[in-house]
């Protein structure tokens, strides 16, 4: 779900002065700025592509680069695999986000004001944000990259929700928050319908884009002050099904070592070829064209592009990884868990109320009654399934449950519940690397309480962001315990491979015997199998859709 998409800003200018500031660096990499030697000093980040002048947050204690290039720009190389940037020798100020990559807009999302940061949309977006104590120290931090959610049509790595100053100040890691091209951008099939090889990889350029960002966190590591055998990937939503694709993608393999997917296990499966043709013949036909003007696409203007998209069958808003043969070889977690991924440690979960917030938007399903409850469930059951029994197995499993709590719990349970357990069930009965389990329980108390544990109410506390996220977590004693909870497991899992903390009560590994899952709530606490009258009922169903 796209949810926060950012106020608009125009990027700002480098600044001339910089590079004069830059006689003064040293070989740690810091630079003065123009004051002499009592002025705050500017960072200077040596990369493997040409140096970058960040600044300092969290007391001067956490070096900050934001928007540093990590791919050449695809203007001009649509549909196409990113290049390597041109190298540059003067110092490029890195104190500003990037370029957001084109988009459909997104909807205005209360609970996510506190987090919005918008950007220009541009095919020049490329861009990632690093945070990190240390540069070129041998510190050998282990590094945490962020897949940011809106599935794979919206969204960017520069929500305020994912500032990495607190995390990287409170463990001690490195934090990595990146764009990626995304919806027909990122995700366009079209080698079926085009023999030219410039398209070939076309379904799966998005996903190669963050590959290309593993590869540039690999090469610069040891300049972050980061460990490049120890990287976790972690994402929420769309970014917790993107950490799932990258367990599949041979490519990527060797670029990541852990693997955090929260509430995002939906998508266990990428689009077939057929799929995917499918949405990109609609798209040509919606343009008035045929394959035969797959090039004119390529070149068409994005305000003319983006609307397009919009108006074919797809909304924009109907992409994901194609199953290719070539950059993605099986689905990820579909019949079973990617072998490629064996040796992957992988921390997943969901919020126990995560449809509150998509299917509450609206107003419309939070006072139903229960006649109006079998045809409100009928597009998360399935068409052909009989919704009777399964209300009726709902509402013994929850019997002080109205009508609305049944449709939000059942369509939760389908949409994120559902498959994170299949998720956790597959990767346990692989073998190899542990998995551990986790519900969010907490409720919020923004507006009166009615969201209680809502999609994407876990970000905030996973960066440790509080302050920063108050539209959807309110403040408070107990929302500061939780983010301590949270991101000190986030952390330790990065560090170890193992979530356990001394503030934790033990947590278990996770598998199909005990389904040992950590209810974080103040205070926290390990359950066996808290959604067991669900799952048996539930689970009867074909595997839950996904978004």
């Amino acid at each position: 779900m796209r949810g926060f998409r950012h106020f608009r800003t125009a990027r700002a200018l480098v600044c001339a002065a910089a590079a004069a500031a830059l006689a003064a660096c040293t070989a740690q990499g810091i630079a003065e700025r123009p004051g002499g030697s009592d002025a705050i000093a500017r960072p200077l980040l040596q990369t493997s592509y040409g140096p970058m002048l960040g600044t300092r947050e969290g007391n001067g204690s956490v070096m900050v680069f934001k928007g540093v290039r990590y791919a050449a720009s695809t203007e001009g190389r649509r549909f196409q695999t990113a290049l390597a940037p041109q190298p540059w020798n003067t110092p490029a100020d890195a104190s500003e986000y990037g370029n957001d990559c084109p988009q459909i807009p997104g909807g205005d999302v209360p609970l996510f004001a506190s987090w919005s940061n918008d950007r220009p949309d541009s095919e020049d977006c490329l861009f990632l944000n690093v945070w990190t104590r240390g540069l070129n120290d041998g510190g050998k931090r282990p590094i945490m990259v962020w897949l940011h959610g809106g599935g794979y049509v919206t969204g960017s790595g520069s929500a305020l929700g994912y500032d990495g100053t607190r995390l990287a100040q409170r463990g001690d890691v490195v934090i990595v928050t990146i764009n990626h091209r995304l919806s027909a951008f990122g995700y366009l099939y079209l080698a079926e319908l085009t023999d030219d090889p410039k398209y070939a990889d076309s379904g799966n350029i998005g996903s190669l884009d963050i590959q290309r960002a593993l590869e540039w966190v690999r090469d610069n590591a040891a300049a972050i002050g980061g460990d490049p055998d120890n990287v976790t990937i972690f994402g929420e939503s769309g970014g917790a099904a993107k950490v799932s694709t990258m367990m599949a993608m041979e490519g990527a393999r060797a670029l990541f070592h852990k693997a955090i997917a929260q509430s995002g296990s939906m998508s266990l499966a990428g689009f077939t070829p057929r799929v995917g043709t499918a949405i990109a013949t609609d798209l040509l036909h919606t343009g008035g064209m045929t394959p035969a003007d797959i090039d004119r696409l390529a070149t068409m203007p994005i305000e003319e592009f983006v609307p397009m998209m919009m108006r074919s069958r797809s909304r924009g808003a109907y992409f994901r990884p194609v199953v290719d043969g070539r950059s993605l070889t099986r689905q990820p977690f579909t019949p079973d868990a990617a072998p490629t991924s064996r040796d992957v440690p992988l921390l997943v979960g969901t919020n126990r109320t995560e449809m509150r917030l998509q299917a509450g938007l609206s107003g419309e399903n939070w006072n139903l009654g229960w006649e109006q409850l079998p045809e409100k469930l009928k597009p998360f059951l399935g068409a052909d399934v009989d919704p009777a029994p399964i209300i009726a197995g709902m509402r013994a499993a929850h019997p002080d449950a109205d009508a609305s709590e049944v449709f939000f719990q059942a369509a939760t349970y389908r949409n994120y519940r559902g498959t994170a357990i299949t998720q956790a069930e597959r990767k346990s009965a692989q073998g190899g690397a542990p998995v551990w389990m986790y519900r969010l329980d907490w409720e919020t108390p923004v507006d009166g309480g009615k969201w209680k544990t809502p999609h994407a109410l876990d970000i905030g506390f996973v960066f440790d962001n509080v302050a920063r996220s108050t539209s959807m977590t309110g403040s408070g004693p107990g929302q500061d315990r939780l983010a301590e909870l949270m991101s000190e497991a986030w952390i330790a899992f990065a560090r170890t491979g193992n979530p356990n903390t001394a503030a934790l009560p033990d947590w278990p590994i996770y598998d199909a015997r005990t389904r040992a899952t950590m209810i974080f709530d103040v205070p926290p606490h390990v359950v066996n199998d808290p959604d067991g009258a669900e799952r048996e009922l539930l689970s009867q169903l074909p595997e839950g859709r996904g978004l």
